[in-house]
């Protein structure tokens, strides 16, 4: 594996959208700020997405203005040109992969959630990978920069799955013994563009820019050091390189995640339609507040995170009222998070033998929630694809619901059915009350 002070190379980026263009190529901006431009980036769609940003980027060479709006809602602008090349979109993929496979290439990243993960991102990394191994174009990092916990092994695994279904056992050895898929864990708020955006732009700027986007000013990337062919000095601009992401996973999912369905929920039960609402609402900040510092935290330590700057860094970031966030976007696929963010903090709270009364909360409001949507009291559509809607409403409709729901395993596992569980998420329903009144 070459250092990362290698003489540099070209990332080629999967996902040439508003989260990329405000995290990953910002960084690589940085570094290009501070006079090393030794690493490029390359960037295209593996879909004909946003074809009206993806021309506005190709007439301008790539480059863009980033709006960043502060939590007292200062707004600062940069313009970024770290993006060198931005690639066609073609049926083939043709101009991706044969990018990907210049020996130029050292890096491939990719941001496509975890919907993307199947025959489109694999199929084309599997063909940029063959004509690398046929090519002798050497070795090559692939890079996840999705939301997702484990994301490089997850990426890995799906990988080398789809190259074992296609028959090619060669090209099978050949990726195990020349990538490497670090994990890493990512974070900003980015909201989809929205045309006020480069209004505000030009005004600000003069610049007529259709590619503009806005973004939070809070920034964080960290990335295990595991690359097969050289990486950018990143930790000059502010990138921790480690040697294991899990900690920083952990912290973000429990205190960042959590945290947001969290007042995603009890924003809903009191009424309020933007995240930053709830978060600004007293009663709903204390819950979410008691829930990180009471449970959360203790479920975490030890942690070489500061737990507690971050905590309230994570409220303070959901308080944002330019970040227009809405709560029908935080309380999709509610069931599914349950056991991602809320259930591992139960497990270790009670293996520690603590309370687990304020990460009860959580669950306790996402039942009001549910009984709101059963009762068919929302004011929006919801919508939850990790959840059988008639087991939802059986939920709802039985006698005890509380005890119904521990029940399900799917969702909580080795705690299913725990009485320890049942009587907090009960008590922690009695405490919550106040919030499920009807609308």
């Amino acid at each position: 594996m070459q250092s990362p002070a290698s003489a540099g190379g070209r990332i080629l980026h999967l996902g040439l959208g508003a989260f990329h263009r405000a995290h990953q190529a910002v960084f690589l901006q940085t570094l290009h700020d501070l006079g090393d431009r030794a690493w490029t980036l390359a960037g295209g769609n593996l879909r004909p997405d946003d074809a009206a940003t993806l021309a506005a980027l190709r007439q301008s060479g790539g480059a863009y203005t980033l709006e960043t709006v502060a939590p007292d809602g200062t707004r600062s602008y940069q313009r970024i040109t770290a993006i060198q090349q931005v690639l066609p979109w073609e049926p083939d993929l043709g101009a991706l992969i044969a990018t990907g496979a210049d020996p130029a290439t050292r890096i491939v990243s990719f941001t496509v959630t975890e919907a993307g993960y199947g025959p489109l991102l694999f199929g084309a990394l599997a063909a940029i990978l063959r004509l690398r191994m046929e090519q002798a174009a050497g070795p090559l990092t692939l890079l996840s920069c999705d939301n997702l916990r484990h994301n490089g092994d997850r990426s890995r695994a799906g990988l080398l799955q789809f190259i074992e279904a296609a028959g090619e056992p060669a090209l099978l050895d050949w990726v195990r013994a020349n990538t490497t898929s670090p994990n890493a864990m990512v974070d900003r708020i980015t909201p989809r563009p929205a045309p006020e955006v480069a209004a505000r732009v030009q005004a600000a700027t003069g610049v007529h820019d259709p590619a503009a986007l806005m973004a939070e000013s809070f920034l964080q990337w960290v990335v295990e050091d595991r690359f097969a062919a050289g990486r950018p000095a990143w930790e000059r601009a502010g990138v921790q390189m480690v040697a294991d992401v899990t900690p920083y996973e952990e912290a973000k999912i429990r205190l960042l995640n959590a945290t947001h369905s969290c007042i995603g929920w009890a924003g809903v039960l009191a009424g309020h339609r933007y995240v930053h609402e709830g978060a600004r609402d007293p009663r709903v900040r204390r819950l979410a507040f008691e829930y990180a510092t009471n449970d959360a935290i203790p479920a975490l330590e030890p942690s070489p995170l500061d737990l507690a700057a971050y905590r309230d860094s994570v409220l303070d970031r959901f308080g944002n009222a330019a970040i227009v966030d809405t709560n029908q976007r935080i309380v999709m696929d509610s069931f599914a998070k349950i056991p991602a963010f809320i259930v591992p903090t139960f497990r270790d709270r009670l293996a520690q033998g603590g309370s687990i009364a304020s990460v009860a909360v959580l669950p306790a409001l996402f039942l009001a929630f549910l009984r709101r949507w059963h009762e068919g009291r929302l004011p929006f559509e919801h919508q939850d694809q990790a959840m059988d809607e008639a087991l939802g409403h059986a939920l709802c409709a039985s006698a005890d619901p509380v005890a119904a729901f521990v029940q399900v395993e799917p969702v909580w596992g080795s705690l299913a059915g725990d009485a320890r569980v049942v009587d907090a998420i009960r008590q922690a329903s009695d405490r919550i009350r106040a919030f499920a009144q009807p609308a």
